[in-house]
């Protein structure tokens, strides 16, 4: 077959496969445009999923009629000062969406510029283009899409029902929503309510308050703001407290220059932050948002502009951990158990009497069935009179045997060990008691903390192996004969290439040959070990991720295991000093809120929250 130029109408549904992929892919593309256009306010509108239709009005620049003309061509764009790909500092600089868009639906946009006496419209059916016409619209842009995909049939043979391409187009609209706070955004459509997010304050505070709105109340009332800074690279946002996690990883939002992205170098940074912090089936909810020069990260390497290349990814990744460490460190002390709302929601009353239609200052007990039989006094008991034999009503102390549950597992006798005023001042406040040999009570200043005492001597000694692993390096074996391990000669340069920091876990290698490796020194805290397997892990995970996280994970694992085996046990009775020393102990150890298991370590209920229990609130 001879080789032929392809007609334009094929080549623009060629691009349209890379570009527009779904209902939401046309989304993004024309909010991306209205946001570029200096729009304060943009309206979505969908039907059918957004297949049937979608509307898309903002309040931006708008364009001249010349410029709509160019606009729904090729490669025409005016995001581009000049022709250095190296300085985007817009969303959207390709020029393909547009044509793309029109070349498999049917594309209608009225436009109109601050210079223009009216506004302009133009269609395009499946790539035919329409004369330009005078249209009436006060300011901005209306992009109506119909259709989509009639022109290609067999697109829509992949689309999946209305109601999930729906939620596509809310998954996009309100990551763009998260990257631009002072914009006010409104989604509407067949498949659901409308919703409306206002535009908020400049700053990290209506930062917070948008976040808050898409990500609900949970994420603002958990949230911790951080911020690192190098080398003109910043990376700030918000990180949920580790008592908030989820089963996936799609609560990670991330955003490179106000453009929403997807990171496998950002997501295993985020990984490694919280690798101290929740179990391993559970994810962090974090927004991050990395502001670097335009040169320093390449964004024209994938046709949907979701991926990103960064010049020096070591560095952001050094930040992203950074900034979520000391952001950690700083709130250590918040779980989900100090959420006072949390921990009144698990408390249930005992029991509480029927009160059918009996307002509960009516109640007679006279009238329950569980009454004593007790003879008529007309009324109560006179004053003057003694009081009867309470005995011979049923209340005697023999009736009640069934109730005696024993003496308090722990000496609750208060005077003996008066706590002193300082000790209640402290965070985790004086210890009053132990209750079955596994928690202690503390009282402070406005509630009480109850501690898991071998979760929070856990979090203490694990803390303690870190610090000392850090200080003094990971102790390493000498293998009498070392271990020789083939593997492709790809796989071989990328772990030669980390044999410093591998060896900085205890682990040295060294090349034998095209395709080996020779292990000469393995980590003492792993004991014996397949050489070949944590090898192979290492390279597939550095492959995946660029870290060599398999190897730190197994040592802190081990020291985390060690810390479980040498803390104290739940069962074990502590002296009152002892339990006032762990307190003492947990409020300078970082990260004591959480056990390294990701369990929380205490309790904490204020005054007015055990008052609500009560009914005294």
């Amino acid at each position: 077959m001879p080789v032929r130029q392809l007609p334009e109408q094929i080549v623009n549904r060629i691009a349209a496969g890379e570009v527009v992929e779904r209902p939401a892919s046309v989304v993004k593309e024309l909010v991306e445009n209205a946001i570029d256009a200096g729009a304060s306010r943009i309206d979505i509108f969908t039907d059918g999923g957004g297949r049937r239709k979608i509307a898309i009005s903002d309040d931006g620049g708008g364009m001249t009629a010349a410029d709509l003309a160019l606009a729904i061509e090729r490669h025409a764009t005016s995001k581009l000062d000049d022709e250095d790909l190296l300085q985007i500092r817009t969303l959207g600089f390709r020029g393909e969406a547009l044509p793309s868009i029109g070349s498999v639906a049917r594309l209608s946009i009225t436009t109109r510029h601050k210079s223009e006496p009216h506004a302009w419209a133009l269609q395009v059916d499946c790539g035919d283009k329409s004369p330009i016409v005078p249209a009436a619209l006060n300011q901005g842009t209306r992009v109506e899409v119909a259709d989509l995909f009639h022109a290609t049939p067999a697109r829509l043979k992949f689309l999946k029902t209305d109601r999930t391409e729906a939620e596509a187009i809310r998954e996009v609209v309100r990551r763009l929503a998260m990257a631009r706070p002072d914009i006010a955004f409104t989604l509407a459509g067949e498949e659901r309510a409308p919703v409306t997010w206002a535009a908020a304050l400049p700053g990290a505070p209506g930062q917070l308050t948008r976040l808050g709105d898409i990500l609900g109340a949970d994420f603002r009332s958990h949230a911790i703001a951080v911020r690192s800074e190098r080398d003109h690279v910043v990376v700030e946002g918000f990180a949920a407290a580790p008592a908030l996690t989820r089963a996936n990883a799609l609560g990670q939002y991330l955003f490179v220059n106000g453009r929403p992205v997807r990171d496998k170098l950002i997501l295993g940074a985020v990984r490694a932050a919280y690798a101290d912090y929740l179990p391993r089936d559970r994810h962090p909810l974090v927004a991050l948002f990395v502001t670097l020069d335009p040169r320093e990260v390449d964004a024209n390497v994938h046709p949907a502009k979701t991926e990103v290349r960064f010049r020096n990814a070591g560095l952001v990744r050094a930040l992203i951990i950074h900034a979520l460490k000391e952001g950690l460190a700083r709130e250590g002390r918040r779980t989900a158990a100090n959420d006072g709302g949390a921990t009144i929601a698990a408390f249930r009353p005992a029991f509480a009497p029927p009160r059918p239609n009996v307002g509960p200052m009516n109640w007679d007990w006279q009238r329950s069935p569980s009454a004593p039989v007790m003879p008529h006094f007309g009324g109560s008991f006179p004053a003057a009179a003694p009081s009867p034999d309470l005995g011979s009503f049923g209340l005697a102390e023999s009736s009640q045997a069934a109730f005696d549950v024993g003496g308090p597992r722990a000496d609750v006798r208060l005077h003996e060990q008066p706590a002193t005023p300082d000790l209640l001042d402290r965070p985790l406040g004086a210890a009053r008691t132990q209750i079955h040999d596994t928690y202690i009570v503390a009282q402070t200043r406005d509630g009480l903390v109850i501690v898991d005492q071998h979760a929070a001597h856990e979090r203490i000694v694990y803390e303690r192996l870190k610090a000392s692993l850090a200080a003094h390096g990971v102790q390493r074996q000498i293998l009498l004969i070392p271990d020789i391990v083939e593997l492709d000669e790809a796989t071989v340069e990328s772990l030669l290439a980390r044999t410093d920091e591998l060896a900085s876990f205890g682990l040295a290698i060294e090349s034998f040959g095209p395709g080996a490796v020779a292990v000469r020194e393995t980590p003492s805290l792993l004991g014996k070990i397949n050489a070949a397997g944590l090898l192979r892990d290492l390279a597939e995970h550095m492959e995946e991720w660029g870290e060599a996280l398999p190897l730190e994970r197994r040592l802190m694992h081990v020291a985390a295991t060690m810390a479980c085996h040498g803390s104290v046990r739940a069962g074990r009775r502590l002296k009152p000093e002892e339990m006032n020393a762990l307190l003492r102990e947990m409020e300078d150890t970082p990260n004591s809120g959480q056990c390294n298991h990701g369990r929380p370590t205490y309790v904490e209920l204020k005054l007015a929250d055990v008052e609500k229990l009560f009914g005294r609130r």
